[in-house]
């Protein structure tokens, strides 16, 4: 049998082949949805809405709901997780300015419409009075109830509650906007609503618009003449709670100024 030579060029040929599908495997892209239509129907926020309900889905899918569609190269779940790392969260899209949103990359005017409109029907919703009047027990209470409309105001306030016998809220009333510090704070302004209520106790709430709530060498001031000012009316100053961003801190769990 006359055994046939192999050449040069059939030798590179067959050597080559195998890494040349190789290469081809190693540049081949992973094809990726580039719009929420794309996905899989299990995978579509407005469909796991639908099935397994609103409490079930992350705070970018909520929002994707909300703006509908995205942009090229950006599908709208991308877009609402961008918008939630600029601006810190829904507090900080609840705090942006119209003209700010407007300017995003993928928004517009009737976007950032719907996404103030259906921000603000939240935090409307957070502030309505119960069926029960809320009961104080703990700093968390006082947070829970003003954490989402205290906490990313751009100017310092203060509020004041009024309690009952059994610390049930009988009324809130903010009292200053601005500065709030000794010189300013009035103690017959804080403690009227109490007055004129016939309230046995207080509970006074403001906000650090830098997001931080530790408390300052004025805060400490303060709470101190208002709780003096108290044991003199007979209405107790039950706390004081700084509200920061996402934390809070209870002036009286600190032992300052009581």
């Amino acid at each position: 049998m006359t055994t046939m030579p192999i050449t040069a060029a059939e030798t590179v040929t067959t050597s080559t082949q195998p890494h040349t599908e190789r290469s081809e495997r190693n540049e081949r892209i992973e094809y990726r949805p580039t719009t929420v239509r794309e996905m899989p129907s299990d995978e579509r926020p407005r469909e796991r809405l639908e099935r397994y309900g609103a409490a079930t889905l992350q705070t970018a899918e909520l929002l994707a709901i909300i703006l509908r569609v995205g942009t090229p190269g950006e599908n709208v779940i991308e877009l609402a997780a961008r918008l939630l790392r600029s601006y810190g969260g829904l507090g900080g899209l609840l705090a942006a300015e119209m003209a700010d949103l407007c300017a995003e990359h993928g928004l517009g005017v009737a976007k950032a419409a719907q996404l103030k409109a259906a921000l603000e029907l939240g935090r409307r919703l957070s502030v309505l009075a119960p069926a029960e009047r809320p009961q104080i027990t703990k700093p968390d209470d006082v947070a829970r109830l003003l954490m989402l409309e205290m906490g990313y105001l751009t100017q310092e306030q203060l509020r004041v509650l009024c309690l009952d016998t059994k610390n049930y809220v009988v009324a809130q009333q903010a009292i200053y906007q601005g500065t709030v510090n000794s010189s300013v704070v009035r103690a017959a302004e804080i403690f009227k609503p109490a007055i004129s209520r016939t309230c046995p106790a207080i509970i006074v709430v403001h906000n650090h618009p830098s997001g931080d709530p530790s408390p300052s060498p004025e805060d400490i001031r303060t709470t101190e003449q208002l709780r003096k000012a108290g044991e003199l009316l007979d209405i107790e100053l039950l706390d004081h709670i700084i509200i920061g961003q996402q934390r809070f801190v209870s002036l009286k769990e600190k032992r300052l100024g009581f």
